[in-house]
């Protein structure tokens, strides 16, 4: 038993052992700003809940995702697949079924209460509101093993996993906010969570032992209407006009769901804060729509990085060219983006009208209107839901030239960055909100920090253009039809920002500097140079 959880343990260490040691160190960072900030001029004011979330609750979700992601194997697999997503090499290891279960779980849930007992004693910020001990750590477990549970079980249908997670986890989850909501105390909410542990580890050893002896179910003949429906349908799935498209259903199939897959996972969540209290709660409505709106850009980084690592030897050995694998790529991104943005197009008004916030939100956008305009109000609102959609994509692809290079260590450094940024950017922008100095001094160097930016961005893609060029991956008229259609993207974006946002206080050259640097360049036009990379090592 003790060589299984130590052979485990070895499996997480290894592999995840540089994420693990960056969250370590987050939580060490933020509980020495802690101590050093009475003795400094890094002031938070933590009397709003708004700064709280900001501050401490969304570097915490993050790094909760991060570990439910980790523990639940949720790197390893498909969420939208039929298979279970356990590693089956870990299948083969001399060990019972129930060690092969408790040890994820147990590792896990240790995990999962040690980040909240450190967030809780050494990174929050003195609050004007009691926050609790035991129940949010029980929470967190409850919430880990279920996942688990539900990951790790193979289903007859793609896509049932995903809704099935929804339906259950959205259940726990409502029931947390009713005890919320009905402020209930922590003996109460530790009665409500603590019997979920065993039941889900009781499903969870279940999954496993179907997915060991390879027992995954196969449900889709049962929605064919006839055998000759189904066979038409296996037609088309083997008919393809050429290799690309056969290629772009691949990439779709392998990497394109995971996105819309995890949005649909986070919505319920996010949505469900819509549900408490009346409408007397405003700020919190329009921070949890903030929160629905950026949670696709946020998540396509991780799918990305998720989807990355697959891109072994194997895929640069097949019958197409550079050109051809990356176009696929870049056609299964904007399909996976589309997706995962009607999910959220359709969620967010039914959501606001269950909950009777619509009436709320209506009449802000009636008062924006009014004030710029109705003309000006819908291009913001047009700029705005493009802006989503293109940041979304962007950050799918933005990386592409990473995982194309095959390097596995490369591909979770750039993860990992990620992460750590993001935990960074709300204290970073609260301390420069609330100290004028440090803001001015910003606001000056701003035009100068944007300059030097487009500066390495048009560097580096002339030296990506060169090279291209001189490896004949891509044909000249390839790279000129590519350059135009960027310079294209960028004046007709300087001229909108130019036509809604131009002030003397907001220089036409600085909105051409935001106009360059949002639109990618250097970084996807590097993606078939790393898949030649890969393909010649």
């Amino acid at each position: 038993m003790r060589s299984a959880g130590r052979a485990i343990a070895w499996e997480f260490g290894r592999r995840h052992r540089w994420g693990l040691i960056a969250l370590a160190a987050y939580l060490l960072v933020l509980a020495t700003i802690k101590l050093l900030i009475p003795a400094s001029r890094l002031t938070f004011n933590m009397d709003s809940g708004e700064r709280f979330g900001a501050v401490v609750m969304a570097p915490l979700t993050v790094t909760f995702l991060y570990v439910l992601t980790v523990f639940s194997f949720g790197l390893t697999g498909d969420v939208a697949g039929r298979p279970s997503m356990y590693p089956a090499r870990m299948f083969t290891l001399p060990v019972s079924t129930t060690e092969l279960t408790l040890w994820p779980m147990l590792y896990g849930a240790a995990t999962m209460v040690l980040l909240w007992l450190a967030t809780r004693f050494l990174a929050f910020w003195p609050t004007g509101f009691d926050i609790p001990v035991i129940w949010p750590a029980l929470a967190a477990v409850s919430l880990l093993a279920w996942t688990q549970a539900l990951t790790w079980s193979p289903y007859g249908l793609p896509g049932l996993r995903v809704i099935l997670a929804v339906l259950w986890l959205s259940t726990v989850d409502s029931i947390v906010l009713l005890a919320l909501r009905y402020h209930a105390s922590e003996p109460v909410m530790v009665a409500i969570l603590a019997p979920q542990i065993p039941l889900a580890y009781v499903a969870a050893r279940y999954a496993v032992a179907r997915a060991r002896r390879g027992d995954v179910p196969d449900w889709r003949g049962l929605l064919a209407r006839s055998a000759r429906t189904a066979d038409a349908a296996a037609w088309r799935r083997s008919g393809f006009g050429s290799p690309a498209r056969a290629q772009a259903w691949f990439e779709w199939r392998s990497r394109g769901r995971s996105l819309p897959a995890s949005v649909g996972i986070l919505l319920p969540f996010e949505l469900a804060l819509l549900f408490v209290g009346g409408n007397d709660y405003p700020s919190l409505v329009f921070f949890t729509l903030f929160l629905v709106l950026i949670t696709p850009p946020f998540m396509a980084a991780f799918a990305a990085a998720r989807g990355a690592p697959a891109e072994t030897p194997f895929m640069a050995t097949r019958p197409a060219s550079t050109a051809t694998l990356v176009a696929a790529k870049l056609k299964a991104t904007l399909w996976s983006t589309l997706a995962a943005w009607l999910l959220v197009i359709v969620a967010v008004p039914l959501a606001l009208q269950l909950s009777g916030k619509s009436p709320l939100v209506m009449d802000r956008i009636r008062r924006v209107s009014e004030t710029v305009g109705t003309p000006r109000a819908v291009a913001f609102a047009l700029l705005g839901m493009a802006g989503l959609l293109a940041s979304t994509w962007k950050q799918l692809v933005q990386r592409l030239y990473v995982g194309l290079t095959g390097r596995e260590w490369l591909v979770k450094a750039a993860a990992l960055f990620t992460l750590l940024l993001l935990t960074a950017i709300a204290p970073t922008a609260l301390w420069i909100h609330d100290d004028r100095d440090v803001a001015a001094a910003v606001w000056n160097a701003f035009p100068l920090m944007l300059g030097l930016l487009v500066g390495a961005k048009m560097s580096a893609a002339a030296w990506v253009a060169v090279r291209l060029h001189r490896s004949r991956v891509l044909s000249d008229r390839t790279l000129v039809t590519g350059a135009a259609c960027w310079a294209a993207a960028v004046l007709a974006l300087y001229g909108l920002l130019a036509w809604l946002l131009f002030t003397p206080v907001m220089p036409r050259y600085l909105l051409g500097l935001v106009a360059i640097l949002f639109v990618p360049l250097g970084r996807l036009s590097a993606a078939p140079l790393a898949l030649a990379w890969n393909r010649h090592r």
